[in-house]
């Protein structure tokens, strides 16, 4: 499927079902590379893939498609909603002290608190989420194959 803006989960969620049926262990919850409800259609890859998974699954972008907000303090943790027409469709995040933020919506089973807090937790010091950081350095070939995906704590 082409990249199309507004439609990547047709072009992702293949290859992402695919990987899922790969999986030893069955995750509680899915953080995505994208967005959620934060999302034009109000229906990012997030929400498309926890739905077809029936799995929580939460939308963390480091691009905003649509909405407004004001910008959050420096510190890390500090966020402001996204809002658009009135409605709050995400967060807008700082994930560490003096970095770019994050937005982070509501994929699918989940509250937009239980995205955000979950989310911070999953940063270790870093400004995206562990998940993300180790699939951008699989995907650039930075880490052996066989390399555990996720860090024991």
């Amino acid at each position: 499927f082409p990249y199309i803006p507004g439609l990547l989960s047709f072009r992702e969620i293949p290859p992402l079902l695919a990987a899922f049926t790969q999986l030893q262990t069955e995750p509680d919850l899915v953080i995505v590379d994208g967005q959620g409800i934060a999302h034009p259609r109000r229906f990012g890859l997030a929400s498309h893939l926890g739905l077809i998974l029936d799995k929580p699954t939460i939308g963390c972008a480091k691009s905003r498609l649509c909405g407004q907000y004001e910008e959050p303090k420096s510190e890390q943790g500090s966020y402001t909603y996204l809002m658009d027409k009135g409605e709050v469709i995400g967060a807008v995040v700082r994930t560490r002290r003096n970095v770019q933020v994050v937005y982070i919506s509501i994929g699918h089973r989940i509250s937009l608190d239980s995205a955000r807090t979950l989310t911070l937790a999953c940063c270790r010091g870093y400004r995206l989420p562990e998940t993300t950081r180790y699939a951008h350095k699989a995907a650039s070939s930075k880490v052996p194959q066989n390399t555990p995906m996720i860090p024991t704590p």
